[in-house]
């Protein structure tokens, strides 16, 4: 067995417009990875964080990838594990930077047990992970970075895997301006009115009916969302205008990705969705806010063992 393994564990879009905290994908182009070493003390440290976020906590309880790692700990017990991030993924971005770090952490050290656990258990521990960052338990995010691509992610039970029409890509721009998850889920409070549920709950059946049946028509019906967006909407400088740069470019939908503040759009081709990059990216910058770009086929690898 191996006494060293890295893993780099992919970004990520939550909700995807229609399924808050149930539905998400596989980014390409940015990501986490984490370095993890065994150890026979039956103990788990975060030992470094470097990259573009570096001031988190070391304490494996209230660290991601440290929390992820004491679940897997006590699973086998005897080992223990250390583990240094290379953060690659801004937190407050709605690109799932909290997630990556568990993911990856996972991945690495799953590797190195004689008998790794099942991806349900791995999917179990991560959202686990995670919690220790966004306060609740939620797959969206790290479903799609454990088995790639659109995956919707179950409350209990293996993450389930979408197929997505050929050629079916995304943008995403991701403005430099930080906005919190916990604040971001705080705007969600308050009353729903029932309609909106069967509008909601519409859309994603529509999205998914497109994906199986490779209909683009379908998807441009669903993909919109009329729960989450319009009480994120006002917490993100320019939402408005860029989303609507990327509707104008033909994008089949728009919206926030994650709890934001970066938006995504969904697009037939490569060719329309970097057009829809570069438009969205000019409407943030209509309101001062500077930007990174990112276009990646929905159906992205999701992590890996490096």
């Amino acid at each position: 067995m191996k006494d060293v393994a890295r893993a780099f564990a992919p970004a990520s879009i939550g909700n995807v417009a229609v399924g808050f905290d149930m539905l998400g994908q596989a980014l390409e182009g940015a990501g986490d990875v984490a370095t993890v070493r065994r150890t026979k003390d039956g103990r788990v440290r975060v030992a470094a964080i470097r990259g573009v976020v570096a001031e988190l906590p070391l304490a494996a309880r209230q660290n991601t990838a440290g929390r992820a790692l004491l679940g897997l700990a006590k699973l086998r017990p005897g080992v223990g594990f250390e583990v240094e991030l290379d953060k690659g993924i801004p937190l407050g971005s709605g690109m799932g930077g909290s997630a990556a770090s568990a993911v990856a952490a996972l991945v690495a050290a799953n590797a190195l047990l004689e008998r790794p656990v099942s991806l349900e258990v791995l999917y179990g521990l991560a959202m686990d992970g995670e919690a220790a960052a966004s306060g609740s338990k939620h797959g969206d995010n790290v479903a799609p970075m454990l088995l790639g691509g659109l995956v919707i992610a179950p409350v209990k039970g293996a993450p389930v895997k979408v197929p997505v029409p050929k050629g079916l890509h995304c943008a995403l721009v991701h403005p430099h301006f930080v906005l919190e998850t916990r604040r971001a889920r705080a705007a969600l409070k308050g009353a729903y009115a029932l309609h909106d549920f069967v509008v909601q709950s519409e859309g994603l059946a529509l999205v998914l009916a497109g994906c199986f049946q490779n209909d683009l028509t379908l998807l441009r019906r669903g993909l919109r969302d009329v729960l989450v967006e319009p009480r994120r909407a006002r917490l993100i400088p320019g939402f408005h205008r860029v989303k609507e740069a990327a509707l104008d470019c033909g994008a089949l939908g728009s919206s926030i990705s994650g709890a934001g503040p970066s938006v995504f759009a969904w697009c037939e081709s490569k060719a329309k969705a970097e057009r829809a990059a570069k438009a969205m990216a000019e409407a943030f910058g209509s309101v001062k806010l500077a930007s990174d770009v990112y276009v990646s086929k929905v159906a992205a690898r999701g992590a890996r063992v490096l």
